[in-house]
């Protein structure tokens, strides 16, 4: 029996999967974990009758467990690994929180109109933490498994080289070998590459919010 769950569709296609970095959270999880899913896609522009029914703050992702429709990633994920412990994703406790800071940094210095206002800096500041955390116990966050805080953060540095790269011609610096690394690496996967958003659709989502 397939899980039924809802994602954010792509702006101005709504047949295409869209650039949700909370929903490819949720997508990443279920290929890791093989789980069979039926996927429904919304167009968040234009929400449908029904999907304002079963998510009324009209949020995606929303998964279906035991006729029960469920929204926010993180507690779809808790909710998985119990569910389907095979293979297990969990985080150990005192990883569980690095890099948490990145996607603030990284949205903050998008936005940003002044060169000076430090942005920059802020996100350079917790990439580099990421990088030195990744040299110590990398590979991946919590060594040398894939868990859910890689799955979390990978779709977010997907957002951050895209976004950044489009609008701001910037790229992570080359110094930050280990962080380079390891989103070759996660954005590599079999599992990433089916669930990621193609670039000009990551793209478009931005848009608004950098010409804001």
């Amino acid at each position: 029996m397939a899980l039924e769950i809802c994602v954010k569709a792509a702006v101005g296609a709504p047949n295409v999967l869209g650039d949700c970095p909370f929903s490819q959270r949720a997508l990443l999880t279920l290929e890791e974990k093989k789980i069979s899913y039926k996927m429904h896609l919304i167009n968040i522009s234009d929400k449908p009758q029904w999907f304002l029914e079963i998510s009324p703050e009209g949020k995606v992702p929303v998964v279906k467990f035991d006729d029960k429709w469920v929204a926010d990633s993180d507690v779809i994920v808790g909710i998985l690994e119990e569910k389907y412990p095979q293979p297990c994703l969990k985080t150990p406790p005192q990883f569980a929180s690095v890099g948490s800071n990145i996607f603030g940094t990284f949205v903050t210095f998008l936005k940003s109109k002044d060169a000076n206002d430090g942005s920059e800096q802020a996100l350079l500041n917790e990439l580099k933490a990421l990088d030195e955390h990744l040299k110590a116990h990398g590979p991946f966050i919590a060594g040398e498994k894939i868990s859910a805080v890689d799955l979390a953060l990978g779709p977010k540095l997907y957002h951050l080289e895209v976004a950044l790269g489009h609008f701001k011609k910037w790229t992570v610096p080359e110094s930050l070998t280990n962080v380079r690394n390891y989103m070759k690496s996660i954005f590599t996967r079999e599992s990433f590459v089916k669930t990621r958003a193609a670039k000009e659709y990551v793209i478009a989502g931005w848009a608004p919010k950098v010409n804001a």
